[in-house]
C-alpha cells in the first residue's frame, strides 16, 4: 500500500479490521516519533496484558534471528510481532553523509554512545578501522567528504578517542537487506507480523520497495535544513509535542519563549521536550511559561561548559562527568580550573547535605515538587542560614578581640596599627547565598540526596590531594582528574 506520513497512522489503524494489519511494516525517520508509532501500533496489534508471550523484540540488529522467529508459530494463539528496533538494514555507502550529521547531531546532543555507533556503523560500511581516519587528511581522502561543512573536526577525534576508551569496534557490515527481502517476499505465517524501525529509510533499495508492495511504510522523517518550508514543518513537529506536553500539566507557553527555547536547540526534538519538562517543572504553580523562565532553566546550561561537567559530577554520573572533563581540556581550560570548579560543587553539596541531616531540613523530602519547596522548605534553609551568619559572626567577633588583646602585647615594639574591622560573614558557608533565587537550591538539595555525608567528607579529601598532584607532581593532570571523577562518582 503507499507510504503513509506518521500523522496518519491513527486514521489508517481506525479503518483497518482487527486481524487485517499487514504482515511487515517499517517505520524509518525522527527517533521519538519513531516510538510514538510504533507504540501506537503495537497497542493495535497485542494488547499490553497479552504481550508475555506473543512480543518477541530482536536485540543488536539480528535481523537472521528476527527472520526466525516471525517464521515460528506463537505458543499462544492469537496475533504475534516481533520487533526490529533501531535496525541499521538501510545503512550504505550512499548515506557517508547522514551518518556524518547524525553522529555530529548526537555529539552536539551529549550522546555520545549514539555519536560512536553512527561513526563506528560508517567505518564498517566503508571498510575502514580507527587508523583510516585518525587525521583530517586520512579522513578528507578515505571518507571523499567535505568535512570542513562540518566545522572544526575536533568532534571527531572525541568520538574515537570515546569508541578506543569503550572499546566499541567497526564490525563489518553484512549485507543482510537482500535475505529479508527474500523473506518478505514469501511472507510470514498468518497472524505473524515483524515490525522494523530505522532512522534512515532508503527509498532507492529493493527492500523498501518490496516492503512498500507486501506491507505498510511510515514515514516519520522531518527535514532538517534551513529553508523556510523545512522550519515550518520542523515548527509544527515541535508545536504538536509542546501542546502535548504543556496540556498534560495545564500551563501555556508564550511565542517568545518558544523562540528562545528555539534558539538553544535548534530542532533536536529530544533536548526540546526534556527542557520543556524542566521548564514546567519550574514554573511550579504559575500556569504561563515566560522568556526570564527559559533564560533562568537553559541558558547557563547553553553557554557555561564547566556547568555541564560539576553538573555530572554531582549527579555522579561518571561517563559525562569524563566526556565533559576531555572537552574541556581539548578546549584550553586549565586543569587547576577544571578541579577548582569540582571542589566548589562538592562543598555546595555538603552545604546542602548539612542542611537535610539538621534539626530544620525536617521540611525537606525528596519528593516534593519545587513549588512545594518554595513554600515549605525555602523558609527553614533562610532559618538555618540566618543562625549560621550568627555563630560566624560571633567567631568573628571573638577572633578580633583576641588579635587585638595580642596586638596590645606588641605594640612599643613597632609602629601603632590601625584598629582592623571586623570581618563580615562568609556567605560562602550558606545554602542559598542568594535567597531569590531559590531553583538552584533546590536542584542541590536533590543532588545531595545522592551521597552520604561520609562520602562527601571523603571527596573533598579526594579533591585536596588531586590539587597537591596538579601542583607539585609531574602526573598526567587527565589522569589525575580522571581518577578523582571515578572515585566521587563511583558508588559504594
Amino acid at each position: 500500500m503507499p507510504e503513509i506520513n506518521y500523522k496518519e497512522l491513527n486514521s489508517h489503524l481506525r479503518a483497518v479490521k482487527k486481524g487485517n494489519f499487514s504482515p511487515v511494516c517499517l517505520i524509518h525517520g525522527e527517533e521519538l516519533l519513531c516510538k510514538r508509532a510504533f507504540d501506537a501500533l503495537l497497542d493495535a496489534l497485542i494488547p499490553a496484558s497479552e504481550r508475555g508471550m506473543n512480543y518477541e523484540p530482536v536485540d543488536n540488529d539480528n535481523v537472521y534471528e528476527a527472520i526466525e522467529r516471525v517464521n515460528t508459530f506463537s505458543l499462544l494463539p492469537g496475533t504475534k510481532v516481533v520487533a526490529l528496533r533501531d535496525s541499521q538494514i538501510f545503512y550504505s555507502k550512499q548515506n557517508e553523509s547522514s551518518f556524518l550529521e547524525k553522529a555530529k547531531a548526537a555529539y552536539d546532543g551529549k550522546e555520545m554512545k549514539k555519536a560512536a555507533k553512527f561513526i563506528a556503523s560508517l567505518l564498517g560500511i566503508l571498510s575502514l578501522t580507527f587508523d583510516d581516519v585518525n587525521d583530517k587528511a586520512s579522513r578528507t581522502q578515505n571518507l571523499n567528504l567535505d568535512l570542513d561543512e562540518f566545522g572544526d573536526d575536533r568532534w571527531i577525534d572525541e568520538i574515537i578517542a570515546f569508541c578506543v576508551d569503550n572499546r566499541i569496534s567497526v564490525a563489518a557490515v553484512k549485507d543482510n537487506a537482500g535475505d529479508l527481502q527474500k523473506a518478505v517476499e514469501k511472507g510470514f505465517p498468518e497472524g505473524n507480523h515483524l515490525i522494523i524501525t530505522t532512522d534512515m529509510g532508503d527509498r532507492r533499495r529493493k527492500l523498501f520497495k518490496v516492503i512498500d508492495e507486501k506491507g505498510v511504510i511510515i514515514d516519520c522523517s522531518v527535514p532538517k535544513g534551513s529553508r523556510m518550508a523545512d522550519r515550518k514543518e520542523q515548527e509544527v513537529v515541535l508545536g504538536e509535542r509542546m501542546r502535548e506536553i504543556l496540556s498534560q500539566s495545564g500551563k501555556t507557553m508564550d511565542r517568545n519563549a518558544y523562540q528562545a527555547m528555539y534558539e538553544m536547540t535548534g530542532f533536536d526534538l529530544r533536548t526540546f521536550c526534556n527542557n520543556l519538562e524542566k521548564l514546567v517543572s519550574y514554573a511550579g504553580t504559575r500556569k504561563k511559561i515566560t522568556v526570564a523562565d527559559v533564560e533562568a532553566v537553559l541558558k547557563r546550561t547553553k553557554q557555561d561548559p564547566i556547568y555541564e561537567l560539576t553538573s555530572a559530577v554531582s549527579d555522579r554520573n561518571t561517563q559525562d562527568a569524563l566526556f565533559f572533563t576531555k572537552s574541556l581540556l581539548s578546549a584550553g581550560f586549565f586543569p587547576l580550573q577544571i578541579l577548582g570548579a569540582m571542589t566548589n560543587q562538592i562543598r555546595k553539596v555538603l552545604l546542602a547535605k548539612g542542611f537535610t541531616e539538621s534539626p530544620h531540613g525536617k521540611a525537606w523530602n525528596p519528593r516534593l515538587q519545587y513549588y512545594q519547596f518554595q513554600d515549605s522548605v525555602m523558609p527553614a534553609i533562610r532559618e538555618y542560614d540566618r543562625i549560621l551568619s550568627d555563630l560566624l559572626a560571633e567567631w568573628n567577633q571573638t577572633l578580633s578581640k583576641q588579635e587585638e588583646a595580642d596586638d596590645g602585647k606588641k605594640k612599643k615594639k613597632g609602629k601603632k596599627k590601625g584598629k582592623k574591622k571586623s570581618k563580615p560573614p562568609a556567605t560562602e558557608l550558606q545554602v542559598a547565598k542568594n535567597p531569590r533565587s531559590p531553583y538552584p537550591v533546590y536542584l542541590m538539595l536533590l543532588k545531595s540526596e545522592r551521597f552520604t555525608k561520609e562520602e562527601l567528607f571523603d571527596a573533598v579529601e579526594r579533591l585536596s590531594e588531586a590539587d597537591l598532584k596538579l601542583k607539585t607532581s609531574s602526573q598526567n593532570p587527565r589522569l589525575v582528574l580522571e581518577r578523582v571523577i571515578l572515585h566521587i562518582c563511583s558508588k559504594s
